[in-house]
């Protein structure tokens, strides 16, 4: 029998004034077990970078061939794929088929560094897809807030990102390694 998943509960209230978007969102969040912290607040980044009413949380880690995020039409199409990690180009390729944008959130330091160094000259060529970097300090900064139940806000202007629990503060500007077209 396996491990199940661990739920956490997250109230992020989102003012986002490069978008216009100023929006509370109640998150149940299951994080695999093989997840990390890290990893799990990276998709809560992504959320809140993207955040709308539309925006859920895919399977992720426990099942191939589905986001970490995505936002579908009410006819089923895939308008937003989203991705935290080192994905494979053939699973980026594979969501450029079948999604309008593809955003990956690359973490992990010198191992976000090798990956795109491995696959900027095939992921530089998809036009549906854009690649940032959270930088490495801040991405295990984000990992320190993680609690079972957490209440963030979250502020974004001119590009720069601001995490807040009330009580320990992370900000970060996301390194573009292939924007949007």
């Amino acid at each position: 029998m396996g491990i199940n998943a661990t739920i956490f509960k997250v109230e992020l209230q989102i003012a986002d004034l490069d978008r216009q978007y100023y929006h509370d969102h109640s998150l149940t969040i299951a994080r695999h077990p093989s997840e990390t912290d890290e990893r799990m607040m990276v998709r809560v980044l992504a959320f809140a970078r993207h955040a709308s009413e539309q925006l859920g949380f895919g399977k992720g880690l426990s099942t191939e061939g589905e986001p970490d995020l995505w936002l579908k039409t009410l006819t089923d199409e895939i308008e937003l794929w989203i991705d935290v990690g080192q994905p494979d180009e053939k699973h980026i390729r594979r969501a450029c088929g079948r999604a309008r944008q593809v955003f990956i959130y690359a973490y992990g330091g010198n191992m976000a560094d090798n990956w795109w160094q491995q696959n900027q000259k095939h992921l530089k060529q998809l036009d549906k897809l854009a690649v940032y970097q959270v930088p490495e300090q801040a991405s295990k900064a984000l990992a320190d807030l993680v609690q079972r139940t957490m209440q963030i806000q979250c502020t974004i202007q001119d590009g720069e990102m601001m995490f807040t629990d009330g009580e320990m503060t992370v900000q970060l500007v996301l390194q573009v390694l292939k924007p949007a077209d």
